[in-house]
């Protein structure tokens, strides 16, 4: 092939090659062009649509069209999955994904969609611990106290939690597994009824959240015990980790991002792009610090699908080894 004529082949083999990437290139630009929605598994006013709508509106004023959220509670939140898992795959729908998604890919036998398979990560956002905390009328100041006091008493200890299969009942569970010990799950509808009765006495344990735990334990009508995350809470900064006495224990919720399979990858690059900035502006990150959260460092969807893959393994094994049930 002559030079002149060679030269002008690869310029076109060149251009042709570039062309498939014009449309994705372009098509993420021009994204969103109407607005979003944002399914949310979790009532209007819980934690979890607290963190909605505060990422919803740094994406709203990011990307210039508006993020909706829409609450569909229910069924622990397979309502939810379920209603994205069959939306159109073009990153107009999203789903605010959480550790009962994890969970409740081995707690339900019958899901009508497989949550790893048919959801694309996007992105996480943060994670937020348990408060492993008593009635004070248990006596046991510190961690250690309780497991010698569990361990003498087995059986006669109740953990409350806010129903079978929840993020409460998974990281009791786990704890008395690795721990060895003896307690009696009291499953309730909601967190709000569990933590009436441990207040008043009728259980004694509870793994709950810290933002709806705190005023009690600031008041001093709770006794924290440890947190369940691998590293202490700057809101509760003199309560120990449940790591630390109990080597490898780890637990917690978290929040992040997820949308139909198939969704073009520039879009969802585009999102994990925008979300990560949310989780590094440092207002944002401060009303997760409030809210009781660790900011999870920025991750690509493929990292973010690897951190999914191992907590659903996680709790698979829990799950089955304490032959726990769906309410």
């Amino acid at each position: 092939m002559k030079l002149p004529h060679r030269r002008h082949f690869l310029h076109l083999a060149a251009g042709a090659a570039a062309l498939p990437a014009v449309p994705r290139f372009a098509w993420a630009q021009a994204y969103p062009s109407r607005p979003v929605r944002i399914i949310v598994g979790q009532a209007a006013g819980s934690g979890s649509d607290t963190v909605a709508r505060l990422i919803g509106q740094f994406l709203s004023e990011r990307l210039g069209q508006p993020f909706v959220i829409e609450n569909r509670p229910g069924a622990g939140g397979n309502i939810a999955t379920e209603a994205v898992v069959r939306s159109s795959p073009d990153g107009y729908t999203l789903l605010l994904v959480n550790s009962a998604n994890t969970i409740n890919a081995t707690l339900y036998e019958k899901l009508n969609f497989d949550f790893i398979r048919d959801i694309a990560p996007i992105s996480g956002l943060a994670t937020f611990s348990f408060v492993m905390e008593v009635n004070p009328s248990l006596p046991t100041k510190t961690l250690p106290e309780f497991i010698v006091f569990a361990k003498a008493n087995p059986g006669k200890i109740n953990m409350a939690s806010a129903g079978s299969g929840s993020t409460h009942h998974v990281a009791g569970e786990l704890f008395k597994m690795m721990a060895g010990v003896e307690m009696v799950h009291v499953p309730y509808r909601g967190s709000s009824p569990a933590l009436t009765d441990l207040l008043a006495g009728q259980v004694q344990v509870m793994f709950d959240a810290t933002p709806s735990s705190l005023p009690h334990i600031r008041a001093g009508k709770l006794r924290p015990l440890a947190v369940t995350t691998a590293t202490r809470l700057e809101v509760l900064p003199d309560v120990p980790t449940l790591g630390d006495f109990v080597p490898g224990y780890e637990a917690s919720s978290w929040l992040g991002f997820g949308a139909p399979k198939n969704t073009p990858t520039a879009v969802v690059d585009r999102l994990n792009k925008e979300i990560n900035l949310a989780i590094s502006d440092s207002a944002i990150k401060a009303r997760l610090v409030d809210l009781g959260g660790l900011v999870l460092p920025p991750s690509s969807p493929a990292e973010f699908g690897k951190f999914l893959a191992r907590d659903t393994e996680k709790w698979a094994r829990v799950i089955r080894t304490a032959n726990i049930k769906p309410d």
